[in-house]
């Protein structure tokens, strides 16, 4: 008996207002949030399809809902946003199936209803948000204290974290490189950079009125990535990776020099 294909669902993300952002920056706002049940005219669509005649020339829309931040116009990256689903109406297109074939163009949508927005930061978005609003902030302090209290022992053990791997420890940067395949694999590329993002943003938030040198803030900003993204990844790795993503080696206190004998 012949499977039935499963339904595609397809997503917009917005700004917190329900905006299409490009739509915004083009001087034509389309509103998601005023237009629940009903279907959208793009305002001004490109006439050579798919082609950017305008910051704004089609509606953009993604079925990999890991993918819906990209390319969206919103800069910064912020949080709260908000995600829609739409049903693609008319004709429609892609810039490439072979690049972009969870990506989908068309002149005409209708907007379905407004869902969660977590997903959009990946499988384990909430577990992502936790990290960035409640962990992060308490610990962005501690970390540039640490290294404006050694700057060259906290170098050093930095390249090392960076660079080293151990029997129950990856290096940082191979954990890094590995978190971006990952993501990559499984259309959360988009949600990762936004997540990246995010983290460095609280840094910046928490460390805005402390004197913090600026060493000392992008150390913070890669302790604060590595932890976001090992929530991402939370129920894909194990411990090895987790651990080198976390950094988990440089929240433990440098053995003491040995005395002069």
């Amino acid at each position: 008996m012949a499977r039935t294909p499963k339904p595609v669902t397809w997503y917009i993300a917005t700004p917190a207002d329900g905006i299409i952002e490009k739509s915004r920056r083009a001087g034509t706002p389309v509103s998601l949030a005023e237009s629940v049940g009903q279907v959208i005219d793009h305002p001004q669509p490109c006439a050579n399809l798919w082609f950017d005649e305008s910051e704004f020339s089609y509606f953009r829309m993604v079925k990999r809902v890991g993918e819906a931040l990209e390319d969206t116009g919103i800069c910064p990256g912020t949080w709260p946003v908000r995600l829609w689903i739409v049903e693609p109406l008319g004709v429609t297109g892609n810039w490439s199936q072979r690049h972009y074939p969870y990506r989908l163009l068309s002149h005409q949508i209708r907007v379905i209803e407004e869902t969660d927005a977590h997903p959009a930061l990946g499988a384990a978005g909430l577990d992502v948000l936790n990290v960035i609003q409640q962990e992060i902030p308490e610990r962005a302090a501690r970390w540039a204290a640490d290294w404006d209290a050694d700057p060259e022992a906290m170098r050093d053990r930095k390249w090392d974290w960076e660079q080293s791997a151990g029997r129950t420890c990856g290096s940082g940067r191979w954990a890094d490189s590995l978190a971006m395949a990952v993501s990559g694999n499984h259309r959360e590329g988009a949600a990762q950079a936004w997540i990246e993002h995010l983290a460095r943003n609280t840094v910046d938030q928490a460390l805005a009125d402390t004197g913090a040198s600026m060493m000392a803030r992008c150390y913070a900003y890669s302790r604060a990535t590595g932890h976001a993204v090992a929530a991402q990844h939370r129920n894909r790795f194990d411990p090895y990776v987790l651990d080198a993503l976390r950094g988990v080696g440089l929240d433990i206190p440098a053995p003491a020099p040995a005395a002069a004998t």
